[in-house]
């Protein structure tokens, strides 16, 4: 049974897509999303990151994607008044059902929260990919710990990876289960090599 679990969040249109368990580097300095930073990070509060569907970053409020990925901020810090720097880390994945627009720009939603991944074995030739990428770039560059025992965590840092069109990256955001997931990436990383 699909989980149903609703809550309201500031929701964040970007050029990019955030994966469960994936990390995002962010600077913030647009007024609207100073304040979503500020009571993130004053109530605890996750954030929903979507891909952009029309629209710009900066600006006018874009139009998202309908699924996108929760984020949570685990580390910040401001360099200088009116600027912060984050860390935020993919969370759970969730439908848009509506969204409203604040005064000040700042988009916000009624999300579903989707259920997770049903869980599956790593694909061999996946792991192996994967893991001559974190010798190469260090594993330090990756979300801690390491599950490479995962299917779906495996194919989502290959997903983040792959020089893929946003678009493509969205639709295996927007993939169900594990499985179909690593079929995709296998596609695509023979189509890329």
């Amino acid at each position: 049974m699909a989980d149903t679990r609703q809550q309201n969040v500031f929701l964040f249109p970007l050029g990019t897509v955030l994966f469960p368990g994936g990390l995002l580097p962010l600077k913030i300095f647009e007024q609207r999303y100073l304040e979503m930073t500020k009571a993130c990070l004053r109530d605890n509060l996750s954030f929903g990151v979507c891909l952009i569907r029309e629209g710009r970053e900066v600006g006018t409020a874009a139009v998202p994607e309908s699924v996108g990925c929760l984020a949570t901020i685990e580390q910040w810090e401001m360099p200088h008044t009116g600027m912060f720097h984050l860390l935020a880390r993919g969370g759970d994945r969730f439908r848009i059902l509506d969204t409203r627009v604040a005064a000040n720009g700042l988009l916000s939603g009624d999300v579903e929260l989707l259920p997770p991944m049903e869980p599956c074995a790593p694909d061999a030739d996946c792991v192996a990919l994967l893991q001559r990428v974190i010798e190469q770039v260090g594993a330090e560059n990756f979300p801690q710990p390491l599950k490479l025992d995962d299917g779906a965590w495996v194919a989502h840092r290959l997903a983040e990876m792959l020089p893929l069109a946003m678009a493509d990256k969205q639709s295996l955001l927007e993939s169900g289960r594990a499985a179909d997931l690593i079929n995709i990436i296998k596609i695509s990383i023979k189509t890329n090599t």
